[in-house]
């Protein structure tokens, strides 16, 4: 069995219905497999960039399950979401030691620059803004993620050369929507 997603939507552009092709090579392979539908949902999601309807009808039928059981499970866990994500996904944590430490502050921050709320996406798709309960970094916080890049005693007022490392044609000139505003300062 295949632990490799068939391909990423953020690598290639490719339409619903081709996506929904490859997702069907994934459903035979996971067809008879006891246990598969959180394996073809992760790959699922790694596909599309989230989990749209049209799969996720195709994922119940394919594996005969209720459509409520396919997105009970969706909705249960964080990990998976239903709406696009951006290229990068920047996850805050809130646990106990970064909420002193200030998490709640550089969320705030964050969610002044990008003018998104946590759970949503960056007009461009370039950001999406979600929150975490523990990183397993509390001597070093407050702690952001960027993807997978832990980011250590993270202050509001550092926010925008964070940024920039990832997208610095938007910090920089404002392009696609997205910009550090002048306003409000970080």
């Amino acid at each position: 069995m295949s632990t490799e997603p068939a391909c990423c939507a953020c690598q290639e552009k490719l339409s619903e219905e081709e996506l929904l092709a490859r997702l069907d090579d994934v459903l035979a392979e996971y067809a008879d497999v006891p246990g598969a539908l959180i394996p073809v949902l992760q790959i699922t999601q790694a596909m599309f960039g989230y989990l749209p309807e049209s799969a996720l009808k195709k994922i119940a039928l394919s594996l005969d399950k209720p459509y409520s059981e396919v997105a009970g499970v969706v909705g249960f866990y964080s990990f998976f979401t239903r709406v696009p994500r951006g290229e990068h996904l920047i996850r805050v944590c809130l646990g106990t030691a970064c909420y002193v430490r200030g998490g709640k502050e550089v969320l705030s921050a964050l969610k002044n620059a990008l003018r998104i709320e946590v759970g949503e996406t960056t007009s461009d798709r370039a950001f999406s803004l979600d929150v975490g309960r523990c990183f397993g970094a509390c001597g070093l916080a407050p702690v952001i993620m960027i993807d997978d890049d832990v980011h250590q005693r993270v202050r509001p007022t550092k926010l925008a050369k964070i940024l920039e490392q990832y997208r610095p044609l938007i910090v920089e000139s404002g392009e696609a929507g997205v910009e550090i505003h002048e306003e409000q300062p970080l």
